[in-house]
């Protein structure tokens, strides 16, 4: 049985158990949108105590801040009333020390075109939290700005540490 059979098999039975609850909103409870990193090591819901449709969950390599994730952020804000911001990024990434360069180089060597995207590896991964803060705070299409807090995990001792933004 392949990975997405099994997970075929737990929808049914997700299903036929009667797990879901169709009567939740669509808006966050929480008004919060949570930026991490898709990393399988981070279980965002127990790490932060939070339940189905508490928050927005946005995840990507890096928990970058890309042009995607300002599209998501700016819908979650503006139509479904989120306000808060939380940025999770992680020790041990897969992005850390990442060369986009290189990366970029042996794509297009393998397949004949070059990537339209960065990777954005990066190299210090509190730096790469206030780059992120930055970033969203300088998008005009994001509105709520207000709250916007990073922090980085770390997947060895499960321990959570803020990153304060740049002053200024």
């Amino acid at each position: 049985m392949s990975a997405t059979d099994g997970l075929i098999a737990n929808a049914e039975r997700y299903f036929e158990q009667g797990f879901h609850d169709g009567t939740r909103a669509v808006r966050p409870a929480l008004q919060l949108t949570v930026v991490s990193c898709m990393d399988s090591r981070i279980d965002l819901f127990s790490l932060l105590g939070l339940k189905i449709g508490d928050a927005h969950m946005i995840r990507n390599a890096g928990g970058v801040v890309t042009e995607d994730t300002i599209r998501s952020l700016a819908i979650s804000q503006r139509f479904l009333g989120t306000r808060e911001i939380v940025l999770i990024h992680h020790t041990n990434c897969g992005l850390e020390g990442l060369d986009d360069q290189r990366l970029a180089d042996d794509l297009e060597s393998e397949t004949g075109t070059r990537p339209a995207w960065r990777a954005r590896g990066f190299t210090d991964v509190a730096d790469d939290v206030r780059r992120s803060i930055e970033a969203i705070r300088a998008d005009p299409f994001v509105m709520e700005k207000g709250s916007i807090r990073g922090f980085v995990f770390d997947v060895v001792t499960g321990r959570l540490e803020e990153v304060h933004p740049t002053p200024g």
